[in-house]
């Protein structure tokens, strides 16, 4: 049985990037991106004003208050998106908004709020503030220089990443092809929602629940049908499947029971097991292996361990398949409010809740069988073999929200 470290190592020892695609940025948040993407131009493109206001010579007001305003002359008014071949001289100003270029001379802009209507000349404006020079100036490339690498390569794009480099006007990107992952569940006693419950039946859950979290590791995530359990059944779902994916990932079917198929089912198709069980719990009975490319990740059955195992080590692969760099959880630190003991000799990846405070609570009962307390889980606690983490601990709690 392999500890999760070496089983994670083996996994993304197997695994290699799917290859790269252009794609475009109002598609991009969430991929993986390829490589260093530069800017093409300065960010800010050229001076430009902070807000609404007249474009000065700092020296000009540099005495202007309440008690004493100063009065210019406006030599003109400049709105955003337009260009002037005006200047500010000495004793003159030019109407700005918010993103108007800055004309040449100026070396300030004056908010609107600090200016006042001359009573008498209405050509005239009367200054009550003094300001800096380049107060109010968004300078030429004080954002980002030109040629500055804007997002480096393997990480994800987020909303923000997106919007930086549609800024500096890039159009697509060059990321990670996205896999296809097959979503399969065994069982003769699983039965789709909706649908009457047989005695003895349940209500399959795993493959929307796995389906949602390798969207969110930027798989393509395909649901097949339910598999009953028997041999040449599991075989003819197993074949389809990897026929349509880059990445099998089934529930159930993989301990040492008499209707656990996937194992025999996936060797029978060609396939190799490279290692079966990790030293984990919830999770023990999970199966890696690789056919002509293609890889099975055989996540136990009990939901609570299929989404563990998934988390730990399907969902890392999804990633690197993408090129990401970076295929571990998110983390947060937080101080538990109550104590958390493991009993077992296996590690226990236990379900807790992070709230705003910082504060990591258990979510109630840890069977692998209970979905309610995983609902209301956001995190999971490494605790180690029988040992036990006392309240007031500070601890790395693993994200998955």
């Amino acid at each position: 049985m392999l500890e999760l470290e070496d089983a994670l190592e083996r996994i993304l020892s197997a695994v290699q990037p799917l290859g790269e695609e252009t794609v475009p940025l109002n598609s991009a948040v969430g991929r993986v991106l390829a490589g260093p993407v530069a800017s093409p131009v300065d960010i800010p493109l050229f001076d430009n004003s902070a807000m609404d206001g007249y474009a000065v010579r700092a020296a000009d007001v540099a005495a202007a208050c309440e008690q004493n305003p100063v009065s210019l002359q406006v030599g003109g008014r400049i709105a955003a998106g337009e260009m002037s071949e005006g200047s500010v001289d000495a004793g003159t100003c030019v109407r700005l908004f918010t993103g108007s270029p800055l004309p040449r001379g100026a070396d300030a802009v004056v908010m609107q709020e600090d200016t006042r209507t001359d009573p008498v000349n209405s050509d005239k404006v009367r200054f009550i503030d003094s300001v800096r020079p380049w107060e109010n100036v968004r300078l030429r490339g004080e954002d980002v220089k030109r040629e500055t690498v804007l997002v480096q390569g393997g990480g994800r794009l987020t909303a923000g990443h997106v919007a930086l480099l549609a800024a500096a006007g890039v159009k697509e990107v060059r990321a990670g092809r996205q896999p296809i992952a097959a979503l399969l569940a065994t069982g003769s006693e699983l039965v789709e929602p909706g649908q009457p419950l047989r005695p003895g039946a349940i209500y399959e859950s795993n493959r929307l629940m796995l389906s949602a979290q390798a969207r969110q590791a930027g798989a393509v995530a395909r649901v097949f049908p339910l598999v009953p359990d028997t041999l040449s059944a599991a075989r003819e779902a197993l074949h389809a499947a990897l026929a349509d994916s880059d990445v099998l990932v089934t529930s159930g079917g993989v301990s040492v029971g008499e209707f656990d198929f996937v194992k025999k089912a996936f060797e029978q198709l060609g396939g190799h097991l490279d290692f079966w069980r990790v030293s984990i719990k919830p999770g023990r009975p999970f199966v890696f292996g690789r056919a002509e490319g293609k890889f099975l990740f055989g996540l136990p059955g009990n939901p609570v361990s299929a989404l563990v195992t998934f988390l730990l080590l399907a969902r890392p692969a999804l990633l690197r398949l993408q090129g990401a760099a970076d295929t571990g959880l998110p983390k947060s630190t937080g101080r538990l409010a109550e104590t958390l003991t493991n009993p077992s000799d296996r590690r226990h990846f236990m379900r807790v809740v992070v709230d705003d405070s910082g504060q990591v609570r258990s979510t109630g009962a840890q069977a692998s069988h209970i979905l309610s307390s995983l609902a209301r889980a956001n995190g999971l606690v490494d605790v180690p073999p029988k040992a036990s983490l006392a309240s007031g601990t500070m601890i790395s709690v693993l994200r998955w929200d």
